[in-house]
């Protein structure tokens, strides 16, 4: 009897704690300039906002058949089809960053960017990362962003 009690608990606390895992610091980005959140997980569901951003990050908290339902830099919430999102490889400043033209604080600065700067990530040394925006292009140390860096 007992025996069967601590392997159930064993088995409820393993499903517990390996489902929050698969979200933890799952990110991923808008594919369209115009996506569609929805209240619940389903094309019934009424829309709640739309997203204006294409490539925006945003974080996955949780999933159901082909929703996933995500967070943002504001807090926002909703749930949006899996066709409309893709592998993260942006992350937005969450403060003013310069942009050098070597992976070092002792290379040239090349610009000044603020908060909530949207990039797309070329390559990553350490917390050091290219970027390329428009005509720009450089290297920023990443320490306050949203988002997932690269490996």
């Amino acid at each position: 009897m007992y025996m069967r009690l601590i392997f159930s608990l064993i088995f409820y606390i393993f499903l517990f704690f390996n489902f929050h895992i698969s979200f933890a610091d799952e990110f991923v980005m808008l594919k369209n300039n115009k996506v569609n959140v929805r209240y619940g997980p389903s094309f019934e569901y009424p829309i709640k906002y739309i997203y204006l951003k294409k490539y925006l990050p945003i974080k996955v908290i949780d999933k159901k058949e082909n929703f996933k339902r995500i967070i943002d830099f504001k807090h926002n919430s909703g749930w949006i089809h899996i066709s409309q999102l893709k592998k993260s490889t942006s992350v937005i400043l969450t403060k003013k960053q310069v942009i050098f033209s070597k992976p070092t604080k002792f290379s040239k600065p090349i610009a000044v960017v603020e908060k909530g700067k949207l990039f797309l990530i070329k390559n990553c040394k350490n917390k050091w990362c290219k970027i390329k925006e428009n005509n720009l292009s450089g290297w920023i140390l990443f320490d306050n962003y949203w988002g997932k860096l690269p490996n």
